[in-house]
């Protein structure tokens, strides 16, 4: 253990969507609250704790907006969506003239949207779909780019940004049809793009043609057989253009080098537009299964290299957005014993050579019992070994409250972060 030495590394831990509301099966408890997370609990014990505003005022409280505006960015001056991040992940450099929009692929039934993800569809059953999208639709205007289980782009040469879309996994049972994506309110035609009524009328089209032709691949019709959900609907959602984004080595000095890790294309595009090393794990999901023993060894690894990691685990969204109260409790446990865990003890022996800094955390709650995103405040705890501790003894949405931190927003939390010596 590190004593009087000043903090030289920092991680951040992020659960996607872990904050929770009381739940009556879990006896008014909160997941957090009801969870076996002994080290989280641990490092609120040894650390300090408060919450924080992730969503600023007028922005939807997606993971693009949080985990932003978590790493210190003014959501008004780099905000362009899903869409651009998640292209910067993938490999696509955007032209001037794109329009960069996220592409679910989903399962309607009965005129419903079921589910955002298309049954849990998989990447190299995607890979198929997709390639068969670009035969019947592309054109010299639209393309759709492949990226990671049922999360893709498509590409619209001069489209609109001034849209307004739904998306997917914000309304669950709900009809389709009276979600298609209209043009922004009063929104200006840019010279060089079509206008917000063309570029939404573009859309809605392919998303009607699209169930046309999923709905005849062999994929679906085999899926069906076998008592499958299909995947038979595309479904854009959070479109915009190329964006600027200073590196987090400018805005904190106290970086000099640092890494993402994510099986997310969104959080790694956000970490490659804030200059940091995108690390792949093998077997890192996106899912309850995703490989957590593997993250924690990247990260380990990373901390040794680099002063700053920022490690990203989107199990426990996906579990409520599922609604599964009993996955989402797993995740929670997965991610506090296999990734938590062996980070903290490593820190704990001094392996990194230097002193550590941990800060847990979520982007916003994804409550299990409405299946959607909220804009709420989340909790979050910092530990390091010299810190004053508080006097919070467990880590969740109501112990929070009284933390030493208080209520924070947006950048306050990082600024924070980074100022622990």
């Amino acid at each position: 253990m590190f004593n009087f030495e000043l903090v030289v590394k920092r991680i951040i831990i992020l659960g996607d969507g872990m904050a929770d509301h009381p739940v009556e099966r879990l006896g008014g408890k909160t997941l957090l609250q009801a969870a076996d997370k002994p080290m989280m609990d641990l490092l609120a014990r040894k650390g300090r704790c408060g919450r924080l505003i992730t969503v600023p005022e007028g922005f939807p409280p997606g993971s693009e907006v949080a985990n932003t505006a978590i790493l210190g960015y003014d959501l008004n001056k780099v905000y362009e969506g899903r869409g651009p991040l998640e292209a910067a992940s993938i490999g696509y450099e955007m032209a001037d003239d794109d329009m960069a929009i996220r592409c679910n692929i989903i399962t309607l039934e009965d005129g419903k949207i079921i589910t955002h993800n298309g049954g849990n569809l998989q990447t190299d059953e995607a890979s198929v779909l997709i390639d068969y999208l670009n035969e019947h639709l592309a054109t010299d205007k639209v393309r759709f780019v492949c990226g990671i289980q049922y999360r893709h782009l498509l590409i619209i040469k001069g489209g609109s940004k001034h849209i307004v879309c739904n998306p997917p996994h914000d309304h669950p049972g709900e009809q389709w049809n009276k979600l298609l994506v209209t043009p922004e309110k009063d929104a200006p035609t840019e010279p060089g793009r079509m206008s917000p009524r063309e570029t939404a009328d573009l859309i809605n089209d392919l998303i009607l043609r699209s169930q046309e032709l999923l709905a005849k691949h062999p994929l679906n019709i085999e899926r069906a057989k076998n008592g499958q959900r299909q995947a038979n609907s595309i479904w854009p959602w959070s479109g915009g253009y190329r964006p600027s984004m200073e590196t987090i080595a400018s805005l904190f000095p106290q970086v000099k080098s640092g890494a993402v890790i994510s099986a997310v294309d969104l959080i790694k595009g956000i970490g490659h537009y804030a200059g940091l090393r995108i690390i792949e794990v093998e077997g890192a999901t996106g899912l309850a299964d995703t490989n957590y023993e593997g993250k924690a060894a990247a990260a380990i690894e990373a901390l040794k290299k680099d002063d700053f990691v920022f490690v990203h685990v989107e199990a426990t969204d996906e579990a409520g957005h599922d609604g599964d109260l009993d996955l989402k409790l797993r995740a929670i446990n997965y991610l506090d014993q296999r990734l938590i865990r062996p980070i903290y003890e490593a820190a704990a022996k001094g392996e990194f050579g230097e002193p550590v800094c941990i800060a847990v955390l979520p982007d916003h709650p994804t409550p299990v019992e409405l299946r959607i995103h909220v804009n709420e405040p989340v909790p979050f705890l910092i530990w390091h070994a010299n810190i004053d501790a508080d006097k919070v003894e467990t880590y969740d949405e109501v112990a929070c409250v009284t933390g030493s931190y208080g209520l924070l927003k947006l950048d306050e939390f990082i600024k924070t972060f980074m100022a622990e010596q």
